[in-house]
């Protein structure tokens, strides 16, 4: 009897991968993508210049235009201008999550998509390799939209735009800074699905 329900199992198994093996469109997908990232204020009154960043992303869809999305990411901002004195830069680092909404445009292989997330980083300032202060993770907010273009073989490109929010707060011993960082991002991604 222990056997026999063991077969079941194993036969039901084999069939539910089987069905889902067969699906049309694949529902995973891994994407990397980076670019260049644009300041829109100042940052603790800091004059950031054009920064560079990359994500990495984990998609999973679980309906036919709807799928959730979570990774890492990291952007580096330098300026010409002293913090608290001293020579900087800024990195922000931490993980994004959220949906993502993705629909073919009209009858052409190609589709544009919708992302909106949260964001879980914080602000490291860094005097050359040295970390000399960290604001501590905290809650931010992304939106982002763009064009995912087919390569073939479960290969796309996503040329996008992207914007996040974060604000923190900095002690400086004494004093405390509020740091809002906000800024828009020009991203090109490679996604591979499976």
């Amino acid at each position: 009897m222990k056997t026999k329900g063991l077969l079941i199992l194993a036969a039901i198994t084999l069939l539910s991968l089987n069905s889902f093996g067969q699906e049309k469109e694949n529902r995973f997908g891994i994407e990397l993508n980076g670019g260049a990232s644009f300041a829109t204020r100042e940052l603790g009154g800091v004059d950031l210049n054009t920064g560079f960043g990359f994500e990495t992303l984990f998609h999973y869809r679980f309906m036919d235009h709807l799928g959730a999305y979570a990774g890492w990411g990291w952007n580096k901002f330098s300026t010409d201008d002293k913090f608290a004195g001293s020579s900087v830069d800024f990195e922000e680092t931490g993980y994004v999550f959220g949906l993502q909404f993705m629909h073919p445009i009209s009858t052409s292989s190609l589709s544009y998509y919708a992302r909106l997330g949260g964001l879980y980083n914080h602000i490291e300032i860094e005097e050359g390799d040295d970390i000399i202060e960290d604001t501590g993770h905290g809650l931010g907010f992304q939106v982002a939209a763009g064009i995912s273009i087919p390569l073939g073989s479960n290969w796309n490109l996503n040329p996008g735009l992207k914007f996040n929010t974060l604000s923190r707060d900095l002690d400086l011993g004494s004093t405390e800074t509020s740091l809002d960082l906000n800024y828009i991002m020009v991203r090109v991604g490679i996604v591979k699905n499976f």
